[in-house]
């Protein structure tokens, strides 16, 4: 993939190794609601290490005796890392639940809940990373900081595309209507759509920080209220400009498809000159069916809670960020390339 530009760019990296261990990344869900203690499913608080969630549901559906659709997940956390989230069962399975065992796993409680865990039910994660000898702590502090004050860069990470980087190519044949030479699986194919839609993204964001404004409202942008997830056409910068600055609102980016909040003026201009350069059409996202039927993500996120702290030679960074945004990402603008 070309190099993305970063926020921070002028500012040197700050060196220093990270992930020696899962440990050096911890990753805690921020639920979306608490379960209630009463109902049909069974919530249950799961630390993992050195384990992806597919292979803990896997593992759980064959203990419980249930199919994997059963599972509910609310979001997909990394194998090289310690993390914390919420799966749900459905109760009726709650007394085999002593016979889960998976190395690296623990169940840390369980608790009932009317509802079945959904994808996206979560309000973000928590995030406790390590970087080991860090040879420069004013970089990391004045880079960090900007982030703070401006809003992270909402790129979609490299994990989004495949240890080859294959997978947005691959969306890209099954966008155009074309046969890939091994026919994907359903989990297979959603992952190589949104790769393709998430290249996309980057592309029109990568856009914005080369110009300069990636924080700022455009005439046409369609602008994320940050506390409700709204959407609305900015026809006034001079009005925007100050909630944008105010992280009331951010600009949102295309993930393109046919139920994408349309933009306007030069903004929609850009965007389908994006689409043109790559060779597809709006249209052509209908192949995608539910897959494909397009959204706004934020060309930002705001960072929550932020805390900093040398240790020695390392550096410890606490923070929050909003489900779907990448914490390598804040990593790659401490650390620049290599």
């Amino acid at each position: 993939m070309t190099e993305l530009p970063r926020l921070t760019e002028e500012v040197p990296g700050c060196g220093g190794a990270f992930k020696h261990v899962p440990e050096d990344f911890e990753v805690e869900e921020l639920p979306a609601y608490a379960p209630s203690g009463e109902g049909e499913h069974l919530f249950l608080w799961v630390e993992k290490r050195g384990r992806d969630t597919r292979e803990v549901v896997r593992a759980l559906a064959q203990a419980l005796g249930l199919p994997e659709g059963e599972i509910g997940v609310a979001g997909m956390k990394d194998r090289h890392a310690v993390t914390r989230q919420l799966l749900s069962v459905p109760a009726r399975a709650e007394p085999k639940l002593p016979a889960f065992t998976l190395e690296g796993v623990s169940v840390l409680w369980a608790r009932r809940h009317g509802n079945k865990l959904r994808t996206g039910h979560l309000k973000g994660n928590r995030f406790r990373l390590r970087l080991r000898g860090v040879k420069d702590l004013g970089a990391a502090r004045e880079s960090f900081s900007r982030l703070v004050a401006r809003g992270l860069p909402n790129y979609f990470g490299e994990q989004r595309f495949g240890r080859e980087r294959d997978n947005a190519d691959r969306g890209k044949v099954l966008i155009l209507g074309q046969r890939l030479p091994q026919r994907p699986d359903r989990f297979q194919r959603k992952l190589y759509l949104s790769a393709f839609q998430s290249r996309l993204f980057n592309r029109a964001l990568a856009a914005r920080l080369h110009a300069g404004t990636f924080d700022q409202a455009l005439l046409g942008d369609v602008l994320r209220k940050e506390d409700t997830g709204g959407l609305f056409v900015c026809e006034s910068p001079e009005v925007d400009g100050p909630r944008v600055a105010a992280f009331e609102v951010s600009p949102a980016g295309p993930m393109f498809g046919p139920k994408m909040t349309p933009s306007a003026h030069g903004v929609a201009e850009a965007e389908a000159a994006l689409l043109a350069e790559e060779g597809v059409t709006l249209s052509d996202f209908t192949r995608g069916g539910g897959e494909t039927e397009g959204t706004r993500r934020p060309y930002r996120v705001r960072i929550g809670n932020p805390e900093l702290s040398p240790e020695g030679e390392d550096l410890v960074l606490a923070f929050e960020l909003s489900k779907g945004a990448y914490a390598t990402e804040l990593l790659a603008e401490l650390l620049k390339e290599g």
